[in-house]
């Protein structure tokens, strides 16, 4: 998959209070580099935890669950658009199928 953008990544982890997630992050978005994700089916057989939301949104759990990143996937396109990463408290005050913040 190609990843769109692991500086939305970094600048999430170069946060003092988020320092923690880096290794957690890159870890993810080597593993996505590597996938060929063309389905919802094939993220969860590689994330089991992975939720499939609508408007093609995944969210994965990061850094032991400490942490969420939503994830636009264009299938076709061989896409994974981050759309969003942040804590729990911060998940719970988006819309999944809507947030833009990168």
């Amino acid at each position: 998959m190609r990843v769109i953008a692991k500086s939305t990544l970094r600048k999430f982890w170069e946060q003092p209070a988020y320092r923690d997630a880096q290794g957690p992050l890159e870890s993810w978005h080597d593993e996505a580099l590597k996938s060929a994700w063309n389905s919802r089916q094939a993220v969860k057989d590689q994330f089991r935890s992975a939720s499939i939301c609508g408007n093609n949104r995944v969210v994965f759990n990061v850094a032991g669950n400490k942490y969420r990143l939503v994830v636009e996937m264009q299938y076709r396109s061989g896409i994974a658009w981050v759309k969003f990463i942040g804590t729990h408290e911060q998940y719970d005050k988006i819309d999944v199928e809507t947030v833009n913040e990168y």
